[in-house]
């Protein structure tokens, strides 16, 4: 009796385990990103346009504010996932995070409302107005910074979540392709949407909408819960790194050996079962870390001091880190110019003429143009010119090829708005009375957004395969991390510029942002250089 109720149970937790994952928790998922994304790109993408209206800051100071948010939003998912893949799981850390950037969204609400949270009104123009308060901007700054955490901590978790509900490579491209598509789609409809209702009818309105938007992804994801396939955190594998770089150091001097019962290939509850084998000869110096010598096991054969000895496989998820390290790098020069074109095309669109027939164009929805960029060519890429590529040549373009075309166009797309700034300081300087259209910055940031159809995914989906399983999380983060370092680096490499230079005055039509933009564009000729060299060195590790 039982032995067959034992029976029963596994039997209905094996058909349970069936019923999860695949594209049926697919709309739960991507369903919760729509949420979080409206919100996210309300909120973080027209925080410029707000502090400049209703606190009174500075534009330049201003474009480094909102630099810092993105770059905390973008940064803080590395944390996320290591909290993820070591403790709690992608499921616990992205719901807790929801909640974090809930409680941000309400603190900003706030701000619109409660007369005391913010300067007083002034229409004497900002040199003449009452600057906020020490409370008023630690109000802000609490508010900006639980968006920030709370989104940033979400986002790339809620993919990895995604990407483990498939084992095959290709149906995690394509979840890939369709999460951030819709994270782009829809932020276009808050890039203009809810702009337009901060711009025209309140911000109390515009940042409640994005309030509510917040809580029905929130709600969207726990619905999903029972058809997630949901993965064991098998504990700290960045301290299990950090024990394969020790235990390498620590025996340097120990000679190499060929033969496979020389390396410790057995296992425990954190790494996967491996055979028995010998490490790879790529980065040979950390082969020792799994090189057993006397007194690194204990009489039952398991490890007795484990920051002198790892396993074959602990050595080879080391080594896959390290080597994808100079590819990822080369990301962070290109997020760079993405993120200083990002800001400063806002502050062109502010001293821009933006009516366009009778509508006025939200300065703030300027960064809209490469999201719809990037939503169009995203479908076309993975609707019609990948199938067509794949039934040409047989296969798909590889990711490191998909990249590599991204950064040719985020030059190009910085080298466009270099001469669309040259054009009108000459038309300001010429005939000031006659304001050259907004229009003008949109053929760059479409480049732009081309550029990130082919390098984001791409980016994303390299990291994602060719990292160890138990690095899930960070590995969909590290995008996110490097973008958020981007941010970071941007408001420093403006913040010099602007001491250093006469280029980024407070008033831009007195200053040279076209040269700032030239700069930019030698800077990502330069890193695509670096980016060819390490990507023809590097060798997969899976293929």
């Amino acid at each position: 009796m039982g032995d067959t109720s034992c029976s029963s149970i596994e039997a209905q937790n094996m058909n349970s385990e069936r019923n999860r994952g695949g594209w049926r928790s697919s709309p739960f998922i991507i369903g919760s990103m729509a949420g979080m994304s409206l919100a996210s790109a309300g909120i973080i993408g027209n925080l410029i346009v707000y502090m400049i209206r209703e606190f009174h800051v500075k534009s330049i100071s201003a474009a480094q504010v909102g630099n810092v948010a993105n770059g905390s939003t973008s940064l803080f998912p590395i944390v996320a996932a290591i909290m993820a893949d070591s403790f709690f799981g992608s499921f616990s850390v992205a719901l807790f995070s929801s909640f974090v950037a809930f409680l941000g969204t309400i603190i900003l609400v706030l701000t619109t409302i409660i007369d005391s949270l913010k300067p007083k009104p002034c229409n004497n123009g900002s040199k003449l107005c009452n600057p906020p308060s020490n409370f008023q901007y630690a109000i802000l700054y609490g508010g900006i910074a639980l968006c920030a955490i709370g989104f940033g901590g979400a986002r790339f978790t809620t993919a990895t979540l995604g990407a483990n509900q498939f084992n095959e490579a290709k149906h995690q491209d394509i979840f890939f392709n369709w999460f951030f598509l819709t994270w782009y789609t829809v932020s276009v409809v808050s890039f203009t949407g809810i702009f337009y209702i901060q711009d025209n009818v309140s911000w109390a309105w515009g940042f409640g909408i994005c309030s509510v938007a917040n809580l029905i992804g929130l709600v969207i994801f726990l619905l999903g819960y029972r058809v997630y396939r949901l993965e064991n955190p098998q504990g700290s594998a960045f301290l299990n790194l950090a024990r394969v770089l020790v235990a390498s150091i620590r025996k340097w001097k120990s000679q190499l050996s060929s033969t496979t019962k020389d390396y410790y290939s057995a296992h425990d509850e954190t790494v996967p079962v491996q055979p028995a084998t010998i490490p790879g000869q790529r980065l040979r110096f950390f082969n020792r870390a799994a090189l057993i010598t006397d007194g690194d096991l204990q009489l039952d054969g398991s490890i007795g001091k484990p920051w002198r000895l790892s396993t074959v496989q602990q050595v080879e998820d080391f080594k896959a880190v390290i080597g994808i390290l100079p590819l990822w790098s080369s990301s962070i020069f290109l997020s760079v110019p993405i993120g200083i074109q990002g800001s400063m095309t806002v502050l062109q669109a502010l001293v821009m003429n933006r009516h366009i027939g009778h509508f006025q164009f939200p300065a703030g929805s300027i960064t809209v143009v490469p999201l719809i960029s990037t939503s169009i060519f995203l479908t076309f890429l993975d609707r019609v010119l990948w199938p067509a590529w794949h039934k040409l040549n047989g296969k798909s373009p590889t990711t490191l090829q998909r990249i590599g075309v991204g950064h040719v166009f985020n030059v190009l797309g910085i080298a466009v708005s270099a001469l669309v700034e040259s054009k009108r300081l000459k038309m300001v300087h010429s005939n000031p009375s006659v304001t050259m259209s907004v229009l003008w910055l949109f053929p760059p940031l479409v480049l732009v957004g081309l550029g990130e159809s082919f390098h984001f995914p791409a980016q994303v989906a390299f990291y994602y395969q060719q990292l160890p399983r138990s690095l899930g999380s960070t590995s969909t983060a590290m995008i996110s991390m490097l973008i958020g370092i981007s941010f970071y680096l941007s408001t420093a490499f403006i913040d010099q510029v602007h001491k250093s230079t006469n280029w980024l005055p407070d008033d831009i039509n007195e200053g040279r942002l076209d040269h700032f933009y030239w700069m930019l564009v030698v800077i990502g000729a330069i890193n695509f250089v670096y980016y060819l060299v390490c990507s023809t060195l590097y060798k997969h590790t899976k293929m």
